[in-house]
């Protein structure tokens, strides 16, 4: 199966979202801090299974610019200087497709780290605001 591609990529800055539509119909809003978690980059994979560094304090964190990558993907440009890591679009998909497991799992890495998120409630589930 071919991943779909996006046919529209939207970001609300006010609401802290990235929204992006696919040509087969499904549109995903995914939040800048969960984007800036999960980025793809090797500073926050690391280079090796293990080597993952968990992300803390990216509550606020917004997206500053989208740069395009060829036809497959695009640079995520952060507000706390971040800006490794492309998001293909297949990336993009999946983590909408399984952003609700992911941002739970992620919860749960900041728990057993003895972290705390500053600002209560889901990034995955923020209402967007009109811009």
């Amino acid at each position: 199966m071919t991943m779909p591609i996006p046919t529209d990529i939207r970001l609300h800055q006010k609401s802290h979202l990235l929204e992006v539509s696919f040509e087969d119909g499904q549109t995903f809003k995914l939040s800048c801090e969960f984007l800036r978690v999960h980025s793809p980059s090797a500073e926050v994979r690391g280079h090796g299974p293990g080597q993952e560094v968990l992300q803390v304090g990216k509550e606020a964190v917004n997206i500053i610019a989208i740069e395009p990558v060829g036809q497959y993907a695009v640079k995520l440009y952060f507000d706390d200087g971040h800006n490794t890591g492309l998001y293909d679009w297949g990336l993009l998909y999946r983590y909408g497709q399984n952003q609700e497991s992911m941002w739970q799992a992620y919860l749960e890495r900041l728990k057993a780290a003895g972290h705390e998120r500053l600002q209560p409630g889901i990034a995955t589930a923020q209402t967007e605001e009109s811009e």
